[in-house]
This record gives structure tokens, C-alpha cells and sequence, in this order.
């Protein structure tokens, strides 16, 4: 019977490891058990059922996590798949030029994003919408970049997060020269320390920049913490044709601690990202976080994740949807009750609206600007450009072109 393992390592006698284009038949059913199991190195503290897993390890972290807390928790996750599902029907109708949804991994996004103090950096991706929400970015300051009028609308600086990368891996390497910037200003050691915690996907692992970003994390002890939400699917590849070895093993070969946490639990996921973020903070090195979750939309709005993945996956996964195993949660212990969960829907509505009504209403930006933000200080030629192009533009305004 083939394991795991085997897809990746397999036993003198097996049979190849997954390089070839068409893989077999039995290392397609174990790589299915991979995704859906993680493995037994899974923190993981509350089940898809709902229920609480005791674990002495973890458990410590938050141990100061009341029924409010989850409650808010939850609150957290529903309001971000809102504004993510928005977003993909805005741009399905026109409003959006492309939207990267994140349906399935709310949990590995709150879970990090709340672990965060308010000194700590934060370098997202381009799908860290609940990340941008703990951040207090607001939604429609988000819309901009999909709708092509800027690349982000909210200072990085005061909130803390870094503006959206879409070069994949890229933000890597930012995370890290900021760690390290960190480091030599001696702005870790005690509880009051910085850290940084960079956001990439299963996909970017395959990228030299992240590599780089290892290296040069690891050997300067810069307080970063890698944190991959492995969701199985780099667009069309799956996990299992990119790494040889389970992707939170690859830290041990930079010198650093690399953990695979259950992404769709948001207590675990909150707890392991305390721990990380402590470590960083107290000046004990980087650290990898894999984020085992899974993308239950595609990859883009341009994407059609039918083409390369089943439909059996896909069910198995829905049935680890992470709200929904703490709204179990909370219901079984009598946590919240009908009113929370109407309240919370309603207050969904209403973001939704707003978001809605802020995007069909924004204005298109003035041409001039795709000139007068290039340079800092303008020239000759960039301003004879702008003045051809803008008299060439005008030749339209009130036509029928």
C-alpha cells in the first residue's frame, strides 16, 4: 500500500516518485491521502467535527483565548469569506479586472493575522484579504488594485502591512531585508520586540527569492516568520510535483524551525503563530510556518480549477471548512447562540453592501497620474511623453470613441 511518504519517497521497489507527467494511479490515491490527512507532525487543536484536542504543547498559547475571543474569531472568518465573495462577484459583473479569492483559508489568515502586535510588520501576497482585515485595512481600500487604479490605497507604514506583491515570492526578499533591518536596530530580545511574518503561497516555494530570503534570514537570526499557506495548488500543480519533502521539513536545511500547523484550524493556527512570532521577537532566529489549508476557489477569477483538479477532492475538503467547525464549537458548548450568528450575518450584509456600493462608485483616476507617479522628480521627456499622450487623449473626451 503506498503512503505519504512514498509519493515523494518511495521504498526500493515502489516505484518512481511523482516527476514523471502522468503519475500512476496509486500515487495519485496517496497524494489524495497527503492532502487530506497532513500528516502526523499536524498541530492541530480543534477537529472538523468542532471538537477540543487537548495538547500540553500548544495549548499554553492560548490558554487566554475566552468564548468572547472565539466568538470574535469567528466573527473575524465570516466577514473576510464576505468580503472575499464580494469581490469575486464584483468581478464576474464587471467591476473588478481580476480577483485572487481565498475561500478555505480564512482560518490560516486570522489565526496569523491575530497573533500579530501592533509593532510586528506584515508582507502579504496578493490573497491575504483576512490578514489586511486584522491589520485594519479597510475592504474597499483593497479594490483599487483589482480594479487597476492604484496599487493599494493605505499607508504600509501606520498599519503595518506592506502593500499587496503580485511577483511571486517577491515579498520574500522585502520581509527579510526588513527582519534584518530589525535585528541591527536591536529591536528584538524582551516581549516588547519586533518581528516580521512574511505570507506566500505553496507555489512560491519553488521560487529562488524565497530561497534567498531563507538564507538570508537564517544567517543573519533576522526575526521573520515564513509563513506558507500550502492550499495543495500552485494554479495547476499540485504540492506533491514540487517538493520531495513535506514543504515546513525544507527549514531544517537553513538552520531554523519549520512547523506544519492544520490552516483550517484557527486556534492551532493562532497558537503557532504566537509561539513563532515569540521566538522572532525574543531574537532566537526565523522561523517556517506551513499552513496546511486547502483553495476551494481558484487559483484567479481567470483560472478554472476544474481542468486540473477532482471533485472528490474538493468535497472531502469542504467538509473541513474552517467556520464551520467553530461555529460547531461554539454551539456544542453553548458559546453563542442564534442571535450571535444572525448578528454576525447581518453585520456580513451590510460590509457587503458597502463594499459594493464604495466599488460600482469609484472614480476612474485622472490619466495625468500614470505620469506624475513614475518619478519622484520629473523630466524633459517624461513630461514631453505626458503632454503628447494627454493632448492625444483629449481628442476623445465628449466623442463617440
Amino acid at each position: 500500500m503506498s503512503s505519504p511518504e512514498q509519493w515523494t519517497h518511495p521504498e526500493p521497489g515502489v516505484g518512481p516518485a511523482a516527476t514523471a507527467a502522468a503519475p500512476t494511479a496509486e500515487q495519485v490515491i496517496a497524494g489524495l491521502r497527503a492532502t487530506s490527512e497532513g500528516g502526523p507532525e499536524l498541530v492541530q487543536l480543534l477537529t472538523p467535527e468542532g471538537e477540543r484536542v487537548p495538547n500540553p504543547e500548544w495549548d499554553r498559547y492560548v490558554a487566554d483565548i475566552t468564548a468572547d475571543d472565539l466568538r470574535g474569531l469567528y466573527r473575524d472568518m465570516v466577514l473576510t469569506r464576505r468580503i472575499d465573495r464580494e469581490g469575486n462577484a464584483l468581478q464576474r459583473q464587471g467591476q473588478l479586472g481580476i480577483w485572487v479569492p481565498l475561500l478555505g483559508q480564512e482560518a490560516a489568515q486570522i489565526g496569523a493575522g491575530r497573533a500579530l502586535k501592533p509593532q510586528d510588520m506584515a508582507f502579504p501576497s496578493y490573497r491575504e484579504h483576512g490578514v489586511a482585515w486584522c491589520k485594519d485595512v479597510a475592504p474597499s481600500d483593497l479594490l483599487g488594485i483589482f480594479r487597476g487604479t492604484d496599487h493599494g490605497s493605505w499607508d504600509p507604514i501606520a498599519k503595518r502591512f506592506h502593500l499587496y506583491t503580485i511577483v511571486i515570492g517577491n515579498q520574500v526578499l522585502n520581509a527579510a531585508g526588513y527582519a534584518m533591518g530589525q535585528r541591527f536596530e536591536g529591536k528584538v530580545g524582551d516581549d516588547d520586540g519586533e518581528a516580521t511574518m512574511v505570507f506566500f503561497g505553496d507555489g512560491a516555494t519553488s521560487q529562488g527569492d524565497v530561497h534567498e530570503g531563507f538564507v538570508w534570514a537564517s544567517v543573519y537570526d533576522a526575526p521573520l516568520v515564513f509563513f506558507c499557506q500550502n492550499n495543495q495548488w500552485a494554479i495547476s500543480e499540485p504540492t506533491e510535483r514540487q517538493s520531495r519533502l513535506p514543504l515546513y521539513q525544507r527549514a531544517r536545511g537553513y538552520g531554523f524551525p519549520g512547523i506544519r500547523v492544520d490552516g483550517n484550524d484557527v486556534l492551532a493556527t493562532l497558537a503557532v503563530s504566537r509561539w513563532a512570532l515569540s521566538e522572532c521577537r525574543h531574537g532566537n532566529g526565523p522561523v517556517l510556518i506551513e499552513a496546511f489549508t486547502y483553495r476551494m476557489d481558484a487559483h484567479t477569477t481567470t483560472d478554472d480549477p476544474s481542468r486540473y483538479r477532482l471533485t472528490d477532492e474538493l468535497e472531502a475538503w469542504k467538509l473541513k471548512d474552517p467556520i464551520e467547525r467553530v461555529r460547531v464549537h461554539l454551539v456544542r458548548h453553548e458559546q453563542a447562540d442564534k442571535e450571535f450568528f444572525d448578528s454576525v450575518q447581518a453585520e456580513s450584509d451590510q460590509l457587503a453592501a458597502e463594499l459594493r456600493e464604495f466599488c460600482v462608485n469609484m472614480p476612474d483616476p485622472p490619466k495625468e497620474r500614470i505620469f506624475s507617479q513614475v518619478y519622484e522628480d520629473g523630466n524633459p521627456v517624461l513630461a514631453a511623453q505626458r503632454d503628447t499622450y494627454l493632448s492625444y487623449a483629449s481628442g476623445f473626451e465628449g466623442g463617440d470613441h
